[in-house]
């Protein structure tokens, strides 16, 4: 049992250190990887045709028929954050719901794309945590983001490419359990197929894992009575998680 156990131990980790140098599939901006060395990405960014701003920290450019202004984000001096915010603050109510919604609309139709909290929904069997983020034409966003602090975002997932999205709406959740029939039975050999099965699954899952790790998400700004869309290209991978304390 021993030998049994030490055998598949070992071939996990093998599993495991193999999938670490293998190149992270990370959250990619008009197909440029949010990764690498700053100096390097404001070169990548103005050969899709951004602009520096003289003395600031910033692009300026056209994203998704909007003008928009670039800030990019570094942890230990890596990529890890593209934000991008709405050049024009002038929008009311009314123009921010409809840039909002039709935002929503954007993700949704992309097969490049799945909303976090319908993957989590689907994972985790719980349909209740699927929340529709659009809103609707009678909410007072005004009172809500005013006297309520009510947060309007919206999240989702870039999908690795190995992953379609029809793919994800039917998550196999039977990877999620662990074939531990191998490991009942008393035996100094392992039953044909047995590791294989655990491997196949291991790296399954580890593709859905990675999801977390690709984040896009976007929220409504306010100020003044004006509003304005800040969307968010997060490379997970390089963000700070206390590495540094």
């Amino acid at each position: 049992m021993k030998k049994l156990l030490c055998v598949t131990i070992a071939l996990l980790c093998t599993a495991t250190m193999q999938a670490q140098e293998e190149e992270k599939d990370v959250t990619k901006f008009l197909g440029i990887p949010v990764d690498g060395y700053k100096p390097a990405m404001i070169e990548k960014l103005k050969a899709k045709g951004f602009r520096s701003i003289p003395n600031a920290d910033l692009l300026e450019g056209e994203f998704n028929g909007t003008d928009v202004l670039l800030s990019i984000v570094t942890n230990n001096n890596k990529v890890w954050r593209i934000m991008l915010t709405d050049k024009n603050f002038t929008r009311n109510v009314t123009d921010i719901k409809i840039r909002f919604n039709q935002l929503c609309k954007q993700f949704e139709n992309n097969p490049k794309y799945i909303r976090a909290n319908k993957f989590d929904s689907i994972v985790l069997g719980r349909p209740e945590l699927e929340e529709e983020p659009t809103i609707p034409d009678n909410e007072d966003l005004s009172f809500e983001i005013t006297l309520k602090d009510k947060r309007y975002e919206a999240a989702y997932y870039q999908l690795p490419d190995s992953v379609t999205k029809e793919q994800i709406l039917v998550f196999p959740t039977d990877i999620l359990v662990f074939p531990t029939d191998i490991l009942v039975f008393p035996t100094d050999t392992i039953e044909e197929g047995s590791v294989e099965k655990i491997l196949e699954r291991a790296a399954t899952l580890r593709k859905y894992i990675e999801l977390n790790n690709k984040s896009v998400w976007y929220m409504i700004s306010q100020q003044y009575g004006r509003y304005r869309i800040i969307m968010y290209y997060d490379n997970e991978y390089n963000h700070a998680n206390g590495e540094d304390l």
